[in-house]
């Protein structure tokens, strides 16, 4: 059975007739990631403390090597992100992938994560919109911007979420790998575990390293899989990435791709490469 992955993607069975009116399809929701951007860009942030070789001396030892890689010693801890992908998403395994632009603005100190995207699924277009709002997440996927064909909120959908949100600490805020919500535990010289306290959701992964010091996947059992039914289902799920690259004095994975781990083996159902990073 086809399953429906919880990041950016319609099944082909929700396709609709749609009449006149594609000239409209990406104004809605792109209107709306623009207005909660102002939002979440205009509320007050905290001037950040340099992060010193003191501050990441309680980590496990991959973990500070890793830091110290990514040229955040000696920088202000990083509270907000934008970023820029190219993406290429698939539904399931054996079908066509959409491409397309990825938009991502992230705070972490309060917090708030938006995703848009621009694609096409079978020749109409498609405008995705993932929004974690302080306390809960929202997913919409709007088809020729003339009605939602996803429209998902609620607990389960807020702790998938917060897996994402550490994922993207790991990989793209390394120096908030000190954030005190976070709780560490070591492994071994490659691995490490840690868990992430957010609101009422405490989700964990474990953190995989190569001989170079680089995070080269991100191991979780705590995110949930959007199935036909609109309910989630809790698989394993890893990012692999790679690549790294400087980004204005960081450096950073630049490319990779997302699994799930399904029964009947690994979904690889997404593709990202990152072509601009901004922080502060």
């Amino acid at each position: 059975m086809k399953r429906r992955t919880i990041m950016w993607f319609v099944g082909a069975g929700a396709l609709v007739a749609i009449g006149g009116g594609i000239y409209a399809w990406s104004t809605s929701l792109s209107r709306a990631f623009n207005a909660r951007r102002a939002d979440a860009a205009a509320e007050p942030m905290a001037k950040m403390p340099v992060l010193t070789e003191e501050d990441i001396a309680p980590l496990p030892e991959p973990v500070r090597h890793y830091i110290g890689l990514t040229g955040s010693i000696g920088r202000p801890i990083v509270t907000e992100i934008v970023m820029h992908f190219d993406a290429a998403m698939f539904d399931a395994p054996g079908e066509p992938g959409m491409t397309g632009p990825v938009v991502q603005y992230e705070r972490f100190d309060v917090p708030h994560r938006l995703f848009f995207m621009n694609t096409k699924m079978k020749g109409l277009p498609v405008a995705v919109l993932h929004d974690f709002n302080r306390d809960q997440a929202t997913m919409r996927v709007r088809l020729a911007g003339l009605a939602n064909v996803v429209n998902i909120s609620g607990p389960e959908l807020t702790r998938t979420e917060t897996v994402t949100i550490l994922n993207d600490i790991a990989f793209y805020a390394p120096s908030r790998l000190t954030d005190p919500r976070l709780e560490w535990t070591a492994i071994d010289d490659a691995r490490a575990k840690v868990d992430f306290t957010l609101g009422s959701n405490t989700v964990s992964a474990e953190l995989i390293f190569n001989e170079a010091g680089e995070l080269v996947d991100f191991v979780s059992d705590d995110r949930g899989m959007l199935e036909k039914d609109g309910s989630l289902t809790i698989a394993r799920w890893t990012t692999p990435l790679g690549n790294y690259r400087e980004f204005d004095g960081w450096r950073l994975a630049s490319e990779g791709v997302a699994i799930w781990h399904l029964p009947e083996g690994p979904f690889t159902y997404g593709h990202l490469r990152l072509t601009h990073y901004e922080a502060r």
